[in-house]
């Protein structure tokens, strides 16, 4: 093993880790190997998630909302 992680459990989080050892007679190290698997198999591909819709404007400016520039005038 090429890694080793140290985390902080809260009690809820360590109580699970104590019943998901007994459960499944693995040791904490497996658990979270394991975790970390299934977390990424149900996760969409590709880097962050995006907001649907976002940069759709008919003027084609994506950033028209948050760019300074674009909302100069505007309400007046």
């Amino acid at each position: 093993m090429a890694r080793i992680i140290h985390a902080r459990l809260d009690s809820q989080t360590e109580n699970i880790l104590i019943e998901l050892e007994r459960r499944l007679r693995w040791h904490d190290s497996k658990i979270v190997r394991e975790g970390i698997k299934a977390l990424n198999s149900i996760l969409p591909p590709g880097g962050r998630r995006k907001i649907a819709g976002l940069g759709r404007f008919r003027s084609g400016k994506p950033d028209l909302g948050s760019n300074k520039k674009h909302l100069e005038g505007f309400g007046r």
